[in-house]
């Protein structure tokens, strides 16, 4: 992390203003994390290019930002310029044809519900997903069977000159949880377009949506901060299953825990750092290697400056 100096907010030409050493734990799930060297959160794709190109004309690493879901940032914050995409709102919706447009910064579950009124399938298994659009893109965001691949139709990303491209699925190789955009930000998502099956009853949807909502609520830690899963599930098994079995349910780092209500969910008790979370992640992955002979992969991204020596 780049040593502290005293520096004024910068406010670019169509008024966004780029912040230095804003704290970055109230823009996660998680609630941990120290600060970002500059902070932006542009509201159109114009502001966005903008930052990015001022960004890289200060010589700034960049860090993309969404919903702060799926995200462990380093206690020691990070150095350069983080751009945070939550601002980025709007949606449309095609009754007739079932199509949905929708910028990076829309949340998933406010979709998910949007699209119901609208008599729209396929956007049920998003409800209660922590993330955004531009994160699910990037990332193959699935639950209960559903994955964004099966409905994304293109994707809008802004490449570092500046262009925008639309990218059909078949041009971000996706695979389990990650595309060929995972850990880039020279490729930025700004919107995408999904098709969704139209002309159901509105009513019908939305309580089903409900019901994913209520089944997600009852076996998920909702009531404490966290990032989603922490763990991808290894071929043919379950991460949660593999750490229930080995013991791990409620075992706890500092005020970091392994969730009692669902084994593959880290929950910050309160006051956990991003240190007490990741000691949690590298002594669980250690008893599932030892136990199990299995090494299991971290869904969560984990970003920023760590010491793992430590302790």
């Amino acid at each position: 992390m780049t040593a502290k100096t005293v520096q004024a907010a910068v406010t670019l030409d169509s008024g966004l203003d780029i912040t230095p050493w804003a704290p970055l734990a109230k823009l996660t799930t998680f609630k941990v994390g120290g600060q970002a060297e500059w902070l932006a959160l542009p509201k159109t794709p114009d502001q966005l290019g903008e930052a990015i190109r001022w960004g890289r004309d200060q010589g700034l690493a960049i860090t993309m930002l969404g919903a702060g879901s799926n995200l462990l940032i380093s206690d020691q914050g990070l150095s350069g310029l983080v751009l945070c995409t939550r601002a980025l709102r709007h949606s449309e919706f095609d009754a007739e044809t079932g199509r949905v447009v929708a910028a990076a910064g829309e949340p998933w579950s406010s979709l998910a519900w949007k699209a119901a009124r609208h008599g729209l399938k396929g956007f049920e298994w998003t409800i209660g997903i922590p993330g955004t659009v531009g994160g699910a893109v990037v990332m193959n965001a699935g639950a209960h069977g559903g994955e964004t691949a099966d409905i994304l139709v293109e994707a809008d990303v802004l490449e570092p000159n500046g262009t925008l491209h639309r990218l059909k699925p078949e041009a971000l190789g996706y695979r389990y949880r990650t595309s060929n955009l995972q850990g880039r930000s020279d490729r930025i998502v700004t919107a995408a377009t999904f098709q969704l099956s139209p002309g159901h009853d509105p009513a019908a949807v939305k309580a089903a949506t409900a019901a994913d909502l209520k089944q997600r609520r009852t076996t998920q830690p909702y009531h404490l901060p966290n990032c989603g899963s922490v763990f991808r599930n290894p071929p043919g098994d379950s991460a949660g299953r593999l750490i229930q079995a080995a013991g791990l349910k409620g075992h706890q780092i500092g005020q970091a825990q392994t969730s009692t209500l669902h084994a593959n969910f880290i929950v910050n008790l309160g006051k956990a750092k991003a240190s007490d979370v990741l000691a949690l992640i590298r002594h669980t992955q250690a008893v599932i290697r030892d136990r199990n002979g299995i090494s299991l992969e971290t869904e969560v991204k984990i970003i920023g400056p760590f010491d793992e020596t430590a302790g």
